[in-house]
């Protein structure tokens, strides 16, 4: 799975994407979040790379661009499409919200109607990861202490200091990091195993055998 935040050039993300491929990277399975120029690069990098949109974040889109009265409804429906159980709960919740308001607040349902397939990715994983792709707290706590150590230089230094820096943050701060649930599946996903609703429904026979 693939993270990247705030990645607001299509120019600077497309070649990382292009770095990380000429290294050996694979299609992600999975890009999780991710500004636009992060998804236009995606797809022109790695076309087999899926998409998961992150709920909060887009839910925050959709209800700034409503009127307030508006805002509580679309509120509503996205945590409910954040949080649900299942794919068809989750359909369900946003089918509710389009024969309520879809009148009404037709942005709103394009909106979410535009970006279901995005939101609606993490179902076709293990159960076990869905919190972790319901989230982008790895990501953002990685840069934030990049940040706070930018900040107390007051500045990286030349291109070659900064890097190394990065570098040693992220050594520092992945020793705090907690192991993903579900790690004995990670395996499974990479080969192709095939996941409904989180449950594993074909294994894959390389993996199987």
């Amino acid at each position: 799975m693939l993270s990247v935040e705030n990645a607001d050039n299509p120019d600077e993300t497309g070649e990382l994407l292009r770095q990380r491929r000429r290294h050996g990277m694979r299609d992600p399975e999975l890009a999780v979040d991710g500004a636009m120029s992060m998804w236009k690069a995606l797809a022109a990098v790695f076309p087999a790379g899926r998409e998961q949109r992150y709920g909060v974040h887009r839910a925050t889109n959709i209800t700034n661009a409503l009127p307030k009265s508006a805002q509580p409804g679309a509120t509503k429906v996205m945590r409910e499409l954040h949080n649900a159980e299942s794919r068809a709960r989750a359909e369900k919740a946003t089918e509710a919200f389009a024969t309520t308001c879809g009148t009404k607040l037709p942005m709103a349902v394009a909106k979410i109607a535009d970006d279901l397939e995005g939101l609606l990715a993490l179902y076709d994983f293990p159960a076990e990861h869905w919190v972790h792709l319901r989230t982008t707290n790895p990501v953002e706590s990685t840069f934030s202490t990049m940040r706070l150590r930018i900040q107390a230089t007051r500045g990286a230094g030349s291109p070659a200091a900064a890097q190394a820096m990065v570098v040693k943050l992220v050594e520092s701060a992945q020793a705090r990091w907690r192991t993903i649930t579900g790690a004995h599946l990670v395996p499974l996903v990479r080969a192709g195993a095939r996941f409904e609703n989180g449950i594993l429904v074909e294994r894959p026979e390389a993996v199987a055998a």
